[in-house]
């Protein structure tokens, strides 16, 4: 089981062959990237990953007396326990939304991450929302919701540094850092040939070379980079640019709610309750209480 942690158009004429067609190919990685909606400051940073067009028939919940709801409390913001003993995140927030939507009572237990699957197989919970990466493997165990968040790759620079274009073409030559043997440096090798590559052991050494001016700009998981430019850490250094960047292939297909091999009546049911709390807002609210800094 793995747990989630994650335009480019014009200019071909100055690549190669290779290149021109991995620029190609590139232009259509943000293609399937959710709408965004904007929060206060009129950023565009909340992703949107319903069709607010699509009107969905309410499911009948006549039967379902109460949700069992199970994630884990170490990986925040998404699930964490407080210091006074209180479970709590962004998981656990939705979970409980998603209750009131459908009117049902709600019970949410956290157990380790690893068991969560044979904790639904015994019976013992409904439903995981744990950040639980919808995967092939992932799905051999438990059925998914729609994916109610995504782990995009994004860049960030130095707040100094001006950059408003994240073009192949444009980063030529530029100094990228990454976290190496991951995803997002076959990505950086594939699509961004010509810049000056650099990989480092851990996303903690990759910010620090960011921090010190080593590299121009470091690419790696947007949601990592969110927490760490809403912290302490950071202290205002860098910013987001360009992106995000969903590339399945490379990034994965996002994060669902789990539940037992075919309990179609419950996975419609919380499909529902999702698209619903997006529509009334309710989801946006969620997200930039736990996310100030989106990674989006």
């Amino acid at each position: 089981m793995f747990k989630t942690h994650s335009t480019i158009t014009g200019g071909i004429a100055r690549f190669g062959r290779l290149a021109a067609l991995c620029l190609l190919a590139f232009s259509a990685l943000t293609a399937g990237a959710p709408a965004q909606t904007k929060n206060a400051a009129g950023a565009a940073n909340v992703p949107m990953f319903w069709d607010p067009q699509r009107r969905m028939e309410r499911p009948d919940t006549s039967a379902l007396r109460a949700l069992r709801f199970i994630t884990d409390d170490e990986y925040p913001p998404f699930g964490f326990t407080t210091p006074e003993g209180a479970l709590s995140g962004f998981n656990v927030d939705l979970a409980r939304a998603i209750c009131d939507e459908l009117r049902v009572a709600c019970t949410i237990q956290a157990r380790r991450f690893e068991t969560i699957f044979d904790t639904l197989d015994r019976n013992e919970g409904d439903a995981a929302i744990a950040s639980i990466a919808i995967t092939p493997r992932n799905r051999q165990r438990a059925d998914f919701t729609q994916a109610y968040y995504r782990t995009p790759a994004r860049f960030v620079t130095r707040a100094s540094l001006a950059l408003d274009d994240t073009r192949p073409e444009t980063l030529a030559g530029k100094a990228i850092g990454v976290q190496g043997r991951t995803a997002h440096e076959a990505f950086l090798r594939k699509f961004f040939p010509k810049s000056e590559i650099r990989t480092y052991e851990s996303p903690a050494a990759l910010r620090s070379a960011l921090k010190r001016e080593e590299i121009d700009i470091a690419f790696g998981d947007g949601v990592s980079f969110a927490l760490w430019l809403n912290g302490l850490d950071a202290a205002g250094c860098c910013a987001f640019r360009g992106g995000p960047y969903l590339e399945s292939s490379y990034f994965g297909e996002g994060v669902g709610i789990a539940v037992r091999k075919d309990n179609v009546v419950l996975r419609r049911a919380l499909d529902f309750a999702l698209a619903r709390l997006s529509e009334r807002g309710v989801y946006t609210e969620l997200y930039l209480k736990y996310f100030p800094i989106g990674f989006f």
